[in-house]
């Protein structure tokens, strides 16, 4: 069991990634402008969440809490928030606009990639919350941030 949380802690955020960018090169060009946009954006966003998040609210990693050897090797550092979460969640969510199906299925493997990390004892649930917001968030910024600038670049164009 060791190896699959291993496996999955450590490398299935990889599926996200990779999901992301078949999606994104099968997009027509329109897609792919908004949706990286928004991917950019939202990303940002999310990153500026994070590294805020990480210096207001300190959460010692289960490990270090508990006295035992984490599943997946990792520093003793703060474990708030994850970023694994927040990537794969970040992802899932972003595309929701797009393809929910696709959406879906991201989703399920952040979910896989937040559990495992988990009982890797490498992050608390808080952690995880705390990234699956802080994705969200970005998600719904950089969405309705590119959605804006579009509509207003779009009424210039033909208004």
């Amino acid at each position: 069991m060791h190896t699959v949380i291993r496996l999955v802690g450590e490398y299935f955020f990889v599926i996200s990634v990779v999901l992301v960018a078949l999606y994104w090169l099968r997009c027509s060009r329109s897609t792919k402008v908004t949706l990286g946009a928004t991917l950019v954006v939202g990303g940002v966003v999310g990153l500026i969440l994070m590294l805020i998040g990480g210096k207001v609210f300190y959460d010692t990693r289960p490990f270090v809490r508990e006295h035992i050897t984490p599943i997946i090797p990792h520093a003793a550092d703060n474990g708030f928030p994850s970023d694994h979460a927040l990537l794969t969640f970040f992802l899932a969510f972003a595309l929701w606009a797009w393809s929910r199906r696709l959406a879906i299925v991201l989703f399920i493997n952040a979910l896989l990639v937040s559990w495992a990390r988990v009982a890797a004892h490498i992050h608390s649930p808080l952690d995880i919350a705390g990234g699956l917001v802080f994705g969200l968030v970005g998600a719904l910024v950089g969405y309705y941030t590119v959605r804006a600038v579009m509509a207003k670049r779009n009424a210039r164009a033909y208004g």
